[in-house]
């Protein structure tokens, strides 16, 4: 081979192309190659979605604070306003029963109203007391235990009543002291009986009369704990009963809730996310104002629904 041919073998016009050059592991001048250094496009996504989820998550804790806040709005002050609708309703009812002698004397349906209850020194007046003492019972007034005798009837007869919501009519209830009256006017007329003591489910009362009427309630209006009741004599003459009294159920029995309800709680939670995702996908496609003003009367209806739901899921006597 010539010096010539030698030379073009040698040339850069017969060497790797650039691109060889750039991936060789040496430049040709005794440095080492230096591989690309390309930017992590992996981070970009994540540090992208990071703030979404933490606003997504602020979000939801505020909405399920205006939820509790809602529902502690109902219990303490709406569920007042609907006790006292329910009574007034009651209390026409029962008078005009009461005029037409068709009120009972027995047992009746779960709900109907079975008497009126004054207690002066608590400030009761024409309290309408319900047959039954379920939570739901409850949330229209005092409620008479269903297997017991009506009051002014012979024997012992026991009255349910909230402490702190749905208008609290037993609220004061721990204020009476033996010698006040207590005064209950039903189908066979008005009876009148004496407060003797106070008792609790934790020290009971011992009373050997054989007429008696006993107001139980929640011990208190924050943890309802226990339940308190004050036992009163009747000093009237004692109405007959009809007999034949019903057998009841455990959620009729003192601070227990209505464990049917937690299902249809359920039910108006699912209407509630349906609603809210209907009214939201409204308003991005439509007018947001029109959307709201459409989807606001069924939110409210649907929230009034859940927290009445909830609400029998407490104590019955809360």
């Amino acid at each position: 081979m010539t010096a010539l041919e030698g030379t073009k073998l040698g040339s850069p016009d017969i060497g790797p192309p650039p691109a060889a050059l750039d991936q060789a592991p040496g430049n040709g001048l005794g440095a080492p190659g230096r591989p690309e250094q390309r930017p992590d496009r992996q981070a970009e996504p994540v540090a992208a979605v990071r703030p979404l989820v933490q606003r997504a998550v602020g979000l939801g804790l505020s909405l399920l604070g205006v939820f509790l806040l809602g529902f502690a709005g109902y219990l303490y002050g709406l569920s007042g306003v609907q006790e006292a609708r329910s009574q007034t309703t009651l209390y026409t009812q029962l008078r005009t029963e009461l005029a037409n002698a068709v009120a009972p004397v027995g047992p009746t349906t779960p709900g109907a109203p079975v008497a009126i209850l004054n207690i002066p020194s608590i400030g009761v007046r024409d309290m309408v007391v319900v047959e039954g003492t379920s939570a739901e019972n409850l949330m229209s007034g005092p409620g008479h235990l269903r297997n017991t005798p009506l009051p002014g009837q012979g024997g012992t007869t026991e009255i349910y009543g909230r402490r702190a919501t749905f208008g609290a009519p037993f609220g004061r209830l721990a204020q009476l002291r033996p010698g006040d009256k207590i005064n209950v006017i039903t189908g066979q007329g008005q009876s009148s009986y004496t407060v003797r003591a106070l008792g609790s489910s934790r020290r009971l009362v011992e009373d050997p009369a054989a007429n008696r009427l006993l107001l139980l309630t929640a011990a208190s209006p924050v943890i309802p704990a226990y339940f308190v009741y004050v036992d009163a004599d009747l000093t009237s003459s004692p109405q007959p009963s009809p007999g034949n009294l019903p057998d009841i159920t455990t959620q009729e029995t003192a601070l227990s809730g209505d464990t049917g309800a937690l299902a249809l709680a359920m039910l108006w939670a699912l209407a509630l996310v349906i609603v809210s995702a209907a009214a939201t996908f409204g308003a991005m496609r439509w007018s947001p104002l029109l959307t709201y003003l459409a989807a606001t009367p069924v939110l409210l209806a649907v929230l009034w629904s859940l927290y009445q739901s909830l609400a029998a899921l407490l104590p019955n006597v809360y």
